[in-house]
């Protein structure tokens, strides 16, 4: 990094006279540019940055803040233009509070300049977009990866941002994130879905995803499809009939455990951004062929994103052998880590030692706890309308359940839901956590667990490991036929990992086991227990491939062992942002952990910032959701510090500013009425300070990560 500034600082005529490095002249010490041998087929597409663009799809800022979201003009049959449209207002507004109350369109958002300013009216912005897979030729990987490069890119100043999916979503995942930043700073960003989504097989009509979201008869996709379920004719049309209108899931399905993977995912998408980079801009040779004249040693590279994107970052990071990143900038990562005896986390005076846990553990244990936790009194101002939290009746036979299992000892309900919240704040979520525990189990626990079990342990679509498969279901929640429209646009509807929201009927997670046959999961009945109690049965199962013994448990344990962390960043300069009220990846199990462990890997190397938010937490996008009144009240959105660490890395990489030290950032809700809170202002959000109190200092002594209070 010290050669790329540097070489930008020189007078002109010794510029001129490296010229021949840096990407003028005729010096013929240039290699040509060669596509590497991991990327397939790449489709160019060109957008004037009025009717379409890269950012915003051409719906703009206003586009993407409406409620109505683009629709095909024939439902059944939407062109890839379209999806692309769709699917970028859905993943821009997944991850993003797009409330102009919540700070959209005054603090973030299109039409706020890299300096803050409203000034960029609409926010569109024109370049080109390159599309392609990146596999071994097999056709059975076909990870997605994306490369903008926008008009305003610099070849002066050129750089790369990573933007990986967050989630499991498809390759537009992070467009609202780092995506938004990267173009907006006229660097090319480099996208990828990481193996994750958006591939959907429908097995009753064996149709597919293709790289562009359209649908194909798998048969004809071939090597072509996103994703096609490893499953012979014979063993499909055996699997359907004893369980009709099956759907089969990327994440889930393809048997690849993609996330031991995501870093070298991510790094794969860099490389393919510096290949297009130099196909566009380099000079030629006489050939005409091109010069690898975009190099890592004179491009900045800042691998970024949030989320699960943030984590492939954190992991390219770690892996990155050849120079490619300079630094990291991410936002809420998940870190897998495996717990550390020598470690240990202090807020305050609660003391945990070893107190990593792997997202497998920790999800498992949320998943099995969390329904009876929301009836204790202490979550009973919890964020959200009461049809968004778990149903009483459900958690209450939740409750009895885990007492008649022995996995609560206490006798009657309100002591148990009590029991079960407090075993979720001795593992380790924070207190500021409780109030969105109801409503994090309803929208998000279940859907990630089921799909991460699958995933680790590489199970196929037939083996729906604890009786559960995805399907469309009805009414009374029993499996139908998915809609055509909703498969239509699934892959810009959907966000990976079911149950999914879709355009005329939603995939939802099915209990197999249900007596009276398989019915949607959360109003099944679980076999051991006779009650509609959130399918213990499936909970505990669920549980015990982290905990077990069984061969199933040994695959599940094998694979999230593959996608363990070193917590080795090599020396890069990194900054981390977290919410302390995190409830989906609690800080305790991830940043504060790694970044523990971080200094015990580095020693004086390191160059870690951490970041931890108050009132902030992992879902912006619920920020100001009409149906979960008092996040808007009661929480900050923790993108505004993501952009802000972004920043921060960009200042550090072009003029060696110094980055800030590892703080508590303490904000203050906007209050009000819940589900009606005032505009959100700079008031609230005070920024990341390079000379932070001494009450809000983040440090690292006696192998123990101190975390004010």
């Amino acid at each position: 990094m010290i050669h790329k500034i540097a070489t930008r600082a020189v007078p002109a005529m010794v510029a001129t006279l490296l010229a021949g490095c840096l990407g003028g002249g005729s010096n013929d010490n240039f290699v040509v540019n060669t596509k590497p041998s991991f990327v397939g087929t790449i489709t160019k597409a060109t957008y004037d940055g009025n009717t379409d663009d890269l950012l915003t799809a051409g719906l703009g800022k206003s586009g993407l803040q409406s409620a109505t979201a683009p629709a095909p003009a024939d439902p059944a049959n939407p062109t890839a233009a379209e999806l692309r449209r769709i699917a970028i207002y859905n993943n821009y507004r997944a991850l993003v509070d797009v409330n102009p109350n919540g700070g959209y369109g005054t603090l973030f958002g299109p039409n706020i300049d890299p300096s803050g300013n409203n000034t960029l009216g609409e926010g569109k912005i024109a370049g080109t977009e390159y599309l392609a897979y990146d596999d071994d030729g097999t056709g059975k990987t076909n990870v997605t990866m994306m490369v903008q490069i926008p008009a305003s890119f610099n070849k002066d100043k050129p750089c790369i941002v990573t933007a990986t999916s967050s989630g499991s979503r498809g390759v537009y995942g992070a467009i609202g994130t780092a995506g938004e930043w990267g173009l907006k700073h006229g660097c090319a960003v480099a996208y990828t879905d990481k193996g994750t989504g958006m591939g959907v097989h429908d097995l009753a009509t064996n149709t597919v995803n293709l790289i562009n979201g359209v649908r194909a008869d798998a048969n004809v996709a071939g090597k072509t499809s996103n994703f096609t379920a490893n499953l012979s004719a014979s063993d499909l049309a055996s699997f359907l009939a004893a369980n009709p209108f099956r759907v089969a899931v990327k994440h889930a399905h393809s048997q690849q455990n993609p996330e031991k993977d995501w870093g070298r995912f991510t790094l794969d998408a860099v490389r393919l951004a510096f290949y297009v980079i130099n196909e566009q801009l380099a000079d030629k040779f006489n050939d005409g062929t091109s010069k690898s004249q975009f190099k890592p040693d004179n491009t900045i590279v800042i691998a970024s994103s949030v989320s699960n994107g943030g984590a492939a970052a954190i992991a390219a990071a770690e892996q990155d052998g050849e120079g490619l990143i300079d630094g990291v900038a991410v936002g809420e990562p998940v870190l897998e880590l495996a717990p550390n005896p020598k470690l240990s986390v202090a807020r305050g005076a609660t003391v945990i030692t070893g107190g990593a846990r792997p997202l497998y553990d920790y999800f498992t244990l949320a998943n099995l706890y969390q329904p009876c936790a929301s009836l204790s009194a202490r979550a009973a101002n919890a964020y959200g309308l009461a049809a968004v939290k778990p149903v009483v009746a459900f958690a209450t036979a939740r409750c009895t359940g885990l007492k008649a299992k022995g996995l609560l000892t206490k006798a009657t309900l309100t002591e148990q839901a009590d029991e079960a919240l407090d075993i979720l704040l001795t593992a380790g979520w924070q207190p500021e956590s409780i109030p969105i525990i109801p409503t994090h189990y309803t929208l998000a626990v279940p859907a990630v667990t089921v799909s991460y079990a699958n995933a680790y342990g590489r199970f196929g679509v037939a083996d729906a490991i604890c009786g559960l498969s995805f399907a469309q279901t009805d009414a009374t929640g029993k499996p139908v036929a998915v809609t055509p429209s909703a498969l239509a646009t699934v892959f810009a509807t959907g966000n990976g990992v079911p149950p999914m929201t879709l355009a005329g009927g939603n995939v939802n997670i099915v209990n197999n086991l249900s007596p009276g046959g398989a019915v949607n999961d959360p109003l099944s009945i679980s076999p051991s227990t006779g009650q509609q109690d959130y399918d213990l049965d499936a909970a505990v199962c669920l549980r015990n491939l982290w905990t077990g013994s069984d061969a199933n448990a040994q695959r599940v344990q094998k694979g999230v062992g593959e996608t363990l962390r070193s917590a080795n960043l090599h020396g890069k300069p990194a900054i981390i942002v977290a919410g302390r009220a995190d409830t989906l990846v609690p800080v305790n199990f991830n940043e504060r952990p790694y970044f523990g462990e971080n200094k015990l890997a580095e020693g004086s190397s390191s160059k870690l910032t951490y970041i931890e938010v108050t009132n902030a937490q992992h879902f912006d996008a619920f920020i100001d959701n009409a149906a979960l009144p008092g996040y808007d009240s009661s929480l900050v959105p923790l993108h505004y510090y993501f952009l802000q660490a972004l920043d921060r890395m960009y200042a550090n990489l072009t003029s060696g500013a110094a980055l800030p030290p590892s703080q508590v950032v303490r904000t203050t809700p906007r209050g009000g009425t819940p589900g009606a809170a005032p505009l959100i202002t700079t008031a609230n959000l005070p920024s990341i300070s390079n000379t932070p109190a001494a009450a809000d200092q983040i440090s690292f002594t006696n192998n123990t990560v101190v975390i004010p209070d």
